[in-house]
């Protein structure tokens, strides 16, 4: 998934300092978690660099992450090779015009409803809940009430 827009709100406070701070919900990271300890895979594609995005992922023990490639849809591609999964094996969200590639190559394209016209129309899911607000963590659910 991406990281602005999915996991956050998309806001990100720069300080006068140049320190970087972005609000990241705990309902997403639970269900997060709980991903990861059901086997599926968890990854993050960001299209930017950040260090707040880096504190998260080691948090959480998100083992993929990819920052700074705004080609989403070569990093998925690369990302799903080295994991050894095949499109129908995928679930990506992201909710701007670089993500909506990414979105439509997935198995399963999702976007929060927040989204860019291109993400909205790419997607198969467009969710209920707001992105950074537990937009991940209804996917979470889905995804894990699917396996049972």
């Amino acid at each position: 998934m991406d990281v602005d827009g999915v996991l956050t709100d998309g806001t990100v406070l720069i300080s006068s300092d140049g320190t970087e701070a972005k609000s990241f919900s705990v309902l997403d990271g639970l269900g997060l978690v709980r991903l990861s300890r059901a086997g599926l895979a968890v990854a993050w594609i960001s299209g930017r660099a950040s260090a707040a995005t880096t504190v998260r992922a080691t948090e959480l023990k998100v083992p993929h992450l990819v920052q700074g490639r705004t080609d989403k849809l070569a990093a998925l591609e690369e990302l799903a090779a080295q994991i050894g999964l095949v499109p129908d094996q995928c679930a990506y969200m992201g909710d701007d015009d670089i993500d909506a590639p990414a979105i439509a190559w997935a198995g399963i394209g999702i976007a929060p409803p927040e989204a860019m016209p291109a993400a909205r129309a790419a997607a198969d899911y467009v969710t209920a809940r707001p992105a950074g607000r537990g937009a991940v963590r209804e996917i979470c659910e889905h995804l894990l009430a699917s396996r049972v």
